[in-house]
C-alpha cells in the first residue's frame, strides 16, 4: 500500500499510510479500536475503496471493486464479524461461492467430502458437515470461518481477532495452522489485541494510531510496554482500578439456589452483594454463558430459584428480569448478532432497551431521548461522527460501548456481563474496568464472565470457578491468583492430581 488514505465525511480513518506485507511472514497489525486497522484490512480485502493511494499485489497495481476480485488475486480475510449463513449447513457454507457441480447441479456428496477435508485440515473433525451453523457455539463457528478462508487457497491471509472467540484448544489449532501456512509461503496479516499472541506468533509488527502508521519493527525490538505506549500515545500507570475492602454487611442483590438446566448447569447456588464484582472463571464451555442466560430468563426449562433483593424472580423471560426489584441487564458475548442492530443508527441502538421511558401517552418524547443518549455517549466517551451514523460504521471498541450504554440507560441494579472486553483494545478495556468499578461503588451488583484469567483477578472481588456445569470453588483474597484459577479450572489439586 502506498499513500493510502480513507475519509468518511470529515473523519480520516486512514491518513497517508504506507504498508508492506511479505510472503512467508506473520505481520501483526496493532492499535486501539478506531486506530485504522479495520479500514486497512477492508481496503486490502476489497470491501471498501481508498479515498487516495495505490494498492499492489505481487508488484502489480490492483483496484479491487469487491471482495471476490481480492480473493481471485489471493487476498482472503477472516473478519471478526462472521460471514457464515446460520440457516445453512457447514458444508453449504464452506462451498458457498463455488460449490462442486455435476451435470450442472450441486454435487452434495462432493461438497460433504470437501467439507470433511477442510475441517480435518484445521483439526475440527468433530464438526459434522451437515450440522446447521446456527447450532454451533461461537468458537466452532469461528473455526468454520477459518476453514472457509483456507478453501480459497490464499496467498495473503488476513485474520481479524481470529482467536477472540475460541477455546484454548482451538487457539492452539489456529497457531499450528498459521505456522504451517507461513512455512508454505503464505503471508499473514494478524490483527489482535492479545499481546501474548503477538509475542508467540509475529515476525514483525506495525502499530497504528489515529489513522496513521506509527512504526514497523521486527520481533524482539520493542518491549510490550513500549508497544502499548505507541498504541495509545500515553503511559498506562494502573491497569486495574483499586479494589475496596469487602463489606459483608452489604445486602444480597442477586441470589440463586440449586439452578439446574439439562447437563449444562448442575445445582448452582450463588450470592452477589450490592457493590460487589463477582467473576465467573474456568475453561470456556463449562456453563458460564448458560448461567448468565438462565439468570436473565433466556433459557426455558431451568429449575431452581432466583431472588433479587430478597424477592423471588420468575424465570419467564428477559422482561421479568428487567422489571425485577433491582432491574437486571445482560451484556451479551457477541455484540454483532446479540447486542446491536447493525444497520440502525447509534441513537436508536442506545435507546432501544429504554423506549418506554420516553413514551408520554400517545406521544414519544424525542427531545428527552436525544438528551439521554448524549449523556451516555459523553459518559462512556463513545467516538462517533454523528448520532445518525449506522452503528456498523463504528470501531469494535465503540460498538461495545454502545452495547454497554444501551443497558446502562435502563438504570440496572444487577449487571450480567458475558466476556465484555473480547476483541477490544487495551485502552478501551481500561475504560470498561473503570466503569465496572464505578458502577459497583454506586451499589450495582456485577456478575462478570471472562475468558481472561488476569482480567478476573484484576477486576473481581471474588471469582466462582466453574467446572462441568457446576461451581468448583470460590476464590478470594490471596487465593485469587492465576495458579489457583488454573488448577481449579482443570479440576486438579495443588499436587497436579485430579480432584
Amino acid at each position: 500500500m502506498r499513500h493510502i488514505s480513507k475519509r468518511y465525511g470529515g473523519v480520516a480513518a486512514l491518513n497517508d499510510v504506507d504498508f508492506v506485507a511479505y510472503p512467508g511472514e506473520i505481520h501483526a497489525v496493532l492499535g486501539e479500536n478506531g486506530a485504522g486497522k479495520s479500514t486497512l484490512i477492508k481496503i486490502a480485502a476489497g470491501v471498501t475503496d481508498p479515498s487516495d493511494g495505490e494498492l499492489f499485489v505481487e508488484g502489480k497495481r490492483v483496484n479491487f471493486r469487491n471482495p471476490t476480485e481480492a480473493m481471485a488475486a489471493g487476498v482472503v480475510c477472516v473478519f471478526q464479524e462472521l460471514s457464515l449463513l446460520p440457516d445453512l449447513t457447514v458444508a453449504d457454507n464452506l462451498s458457498i461461492v463455488s460449490p462442486p457441480r455435476r451435470a450442472g447441479l450441486i454435487n452434495s456428496r462432493a461438497q460433504r467430502k470437501r467439507a470433511r477435508e477442510l475441517l480435518a485440515m484445521i483439526g475440527c473433525e468433530d464438526i459434522h458437515p451437515l450440522e446447521l451453523v446456527r447450532n454451533l457455539p461461537l468458537s466452532r463457528r469461528q473455526m468454520v470461518e477459518i476453514a472457509k478462508a483456507l478453501a480459497k487457497r490464499p496467498k495473503l491471509l488476513i485474520l481479524d481477532e481470529a482467536t477472540s472467540a475460541l477455546t484454548a484448544a482451538d487457539v492452539e489449532r489456529v497457531y499450528a495452522i498459521i505456522r504451517r501456512l507461513r512455512s508454505e509461503g503464505v503471508g499473514i496479516l494478524y490483527v489482535s489485541h492479545r499481546m501474548h499472541e503477538i509475542e508467540a506468533l509475529a515476525d514483525c509488527a506495525t502499530v497504528f494510531r489515529n489513522g496513521r502508521r506509527i512504526e514497523t519493527f521486527r520481533k524482539g525490538e520493542r518491549s510490550v510496554g513500549a508497544i502499548v505506549q505507541m498504541m495509545i500515545g500515553r503511559e498506562l500507570n494502573h491497569h486495574y482500578p483499586e479494589k475496596p475492602v469487602p463489606n459483608p454487611a452489604s445486602p444480597v442483590a442477586l441470589s440463586a439456589r440449586n439452578l439446574t438446566w439439562g447437563q449444562q448447569l448442575r445445582d448452582i447456588s450463588l450470592d452477589v452483594r450490592k457493590g460487589e464484582i463477582v467473576g465467573l472463571g474456568g475453561l470456556d464451555g463449562q456453563g458460564q454463558r448458560s448461567l448468565l442466560f438462565a439468570l436473565f430468563g433466556v433459557l426455558k426449562g431451568v429449575s431452581g430459584t432466583v431472588e433479587v433483593l430478597g424477592r423471588p424472580l420468575r424465570l419467564s423471560g428477559p422482561r421479568s428480569a428487567m422489571r425485577a426489584a433491582l432491574p437486571m441487564a445482560l451484556i451479551p458475548e457477541d455484540r454483532k448478532t446479540e447486542g446491536l442492530m447493525l444497520p440502525m443508527n447509534v441513537r436508536d441502538n442506545i435507546s432501544l432497551a429504554s423506549l418506554s421511558r420516553f413514551q408520554k401517552g400517545l406521544r414519544f418524547d424525542r427531545h428527552s431521548e436525544h438528551a439521554a443518549v448524549e449523556r451516555i455517549i459523553e459518559g462512556l466517551n463513545i467516538k462517533i461522527a454523528d448520532l445518525a451514523a449506522a452503528v456498523s460504521t463504528l470501531s469494535g471498541g465503540n460498538q461495545q460501548k454502545v452495547v454497554l450504554g444501551k443497558w446502562l440507560m435502563t438504570g440496572p441494579g444487577v449487571i450480567l456481563l458475558n466476556d465484555p472486553t473480547r476483541g477490544i483494545d487495551v485502552g478501551t478495556k481500561q475504560e470498561v474496568y473503570r466503569l465496572l468499578r464505578d458502577l459497583a461503588d454506586d451499589g450495582v451488583a456485577v456478575l462478570f464472565y471472562s475468558t481472561d484469567y488476569a482480567e478476573l483477578i484484576g477486576c473481581c472481588d471474588r471469582v466462582l470457578v466453574m467446572y462441568d456445569g457446576g461451581i468448583a470453588r470460590e476464590l478470594a483474597g490471596e487465593a485469587l491468583n492465576e495458579r489457583m484459577m488454573i488448577e481449579t479450572a482443570l479440576n486438579v489439586d495443588g499436587k497436579g492430581q485430579a480432584a
